[in-house]
């Protein structure tokens, strides 16, 4: 494995030798500099995994460095070293984007943790992207990460245990992306050149979904004329996904759980079992655990498959993702049906803000493309947005500061996308100065370092 690169940059020489000495020791490559010209020369020539650098340089302080380095290189992560008693500087710098700060004196120890930390986070960012860049060419969805911490902390799990072969359980409601995230973890793991087999455990009755999870045998029943292979075989070496795990029959569970436990099942009708070596991705929009007080499902089943948790957020839970998924979908909709449409009003994305959204993501699209299809317009109108859905009850009675800002948090999300993150150009945009903006996003606990790409 090729040493990391890490990039420093302060202008007191001997602190300078002793950062780069410490991080030499613990074999990481260093490159040194004094000078801030020169720090954003070797950024074009260079790819740094890491910079640490002084707020307090020369000619320059080390935040706005910072920023005109994330110009070059945005995913950069960066470490301010302030002095003793500049923690307001500290974070407005964490707020313009820094990954952490670092209070001078400091012992080797904390200057060790904080470049470890920030090194593992470069390491699960880059796994991130790499997920998104798997799924946006296999699967054409560009915006399962999104810009909301939730979802990035999904995918954040998924970077951390594709490599394992435990049996993953994805909880979430219908319509937030289970199969999806599914998909992300084999296409992250070394099966990923293997098969990946998935099925709907509720969408057959329980004679058929016995035969095609574990096949069958000719004449093991009336119409089994000819030898089945089942998915579980299918899968062999590869991934099998058993999405809305919660209705699958009792009987079938105990079936189930052997292959869970012995890697082995019996095709129906078959005398001999088979084995396999697959791996388990299991999803529901159910409760398991209080299946099993109900006596609904089965206890010993239920710890083989809660190996690892992963919670997929409600869409309700996700709200800053709803202008960036409406706009994906909109641009995705207009090209199938061959029309021009700029973009959604302004009263129609506040309607999208506002609503509770039961169906999630899937309903999310199902209304763009509804929008889509009916519109003679260049831009969709609030009236096209949910049809005979109008707010009611709770909805309807929203505060005016609630409603505002949940209209102002996705405007900045639209915004800042469009400004990769710059701040003076959003400023710009938005016709607001800029530590007002600043202070905006901070209010929405929105960060500009998020945006940058």
């Amino acid at each position: 494995m090729s040493q990391a690169n890490l990039l420093v940059v302060d202008d007191d020489r001997n602190l300078l030798e002793i950062i780069k000495m410490r991080l030499e020791s613990l074999e990481y490559q260093v490159t040194a500099v004094r000078d801030e010209e020169e720090a954003k020369q070797v950024v074009t020539e260079q790819v740094f995994d890491l910079a640490v650098i002084d707020l307090q340089l020369a000619n320059q302080d080390g935040i706005s460095l910072m920023e005109e380095i994330h110009l070059k290189s945005p995913d950069l992560p960066v470490i301010i070293l302030t002095a003793y008693g500049s923690i307001e500087n500290a974070v407005e710098a964490m707020q313009r984007g820094a990954y952490t700060y670092l209070t001078k004196p400091f012992d080797a120890r904390e200057l060790k943790l904080h470049v470890d930390r920030a090194m593992e986070n470069r390491r699960l960012t880059t796994e991130v992207n790499r997920l998104k860049d798997l799924l946006a060419e296999r699967y054409d969805f560009k915006n399962i990460v999104a810009r909301s911490k939730n979802m990035h902390q999904v995918l954040q799990t998924v970077a951390r245990i594709a490599q394992m072969d435990s049996t993953v359980h994805i909880q979430g409601e219908s319509g937030t992306g289970k199969e999806l995230i599914a998909r992300a973890i084999h296409l992250a793991s070394p099966r990923k050149n293997n098969p990946f087999v998935a099925i709907n455990c509720a969408a057959l009755p329980e004679t058929l979904l016995e035969s095609e999870l574990f096949g069958h045998e000719k004449g093991a029943f009336t119409g089994a004329v000819k030898h089945s292979k089942g998915l579980f075989a299918q899968a062999h070496e590869g991934t099998i996904f058993l999405d809305e795990i919660g209705d699958m029959p009792l009987s079938l569970q105990v079936k189930l759980l052997r292959v869970l436990q012995e890697r082995q099942f019996y095709p129906v009708g078959g005398g001999q079992p088979l084995s396999v070596d697959v791996r388990v991705l299991v999803a529901t929009n159910k409760n398991l655990e209080e299946l099993v007080k109900q006596d609904l499902f089965r206890e010993d089943l239920f710890y083989r498959i809660h190996v690892i948790p992963i919670m997929l957020p409600t869409l309700r839970e996700r709200q800053e993702d709803i202008p960036l998924l409406a706009e994906y979908f909109l641009k995705k909709f207009s090209m199938q049906m061959n029309k021009k449409i700029k973009g959604l009003a302004p009263a129609s994305l506040q309607k999208l803000m506002l609503y509770e959204w039961p169906g999630n993501v899937r309903e999310l699209e199902n209304t763009i493309e509804y929008a889509v299809a009916m519109t003679v317009n260049d831009v969709i109108t609030e009236d096209l947005i949910l049809p005979g859905k109008e707010a009611t009850g709770e909805d309807a009675l929203q505060p005016f500061k609630e409603a505002k800002d949940a209209f102002e948090k996705g405007y900045l999300v639209r915004l800042m996308g469009l400004a990769r993150g710059n701040v003076s150009s959003a400023a710009a945009m938005a016709g607001r100065y800029r530590a007002d903006l600043y202070t905006i996003l901070k209010k929405h606990g929105l960060n500009p370092s998020d945006f940058k790409r």
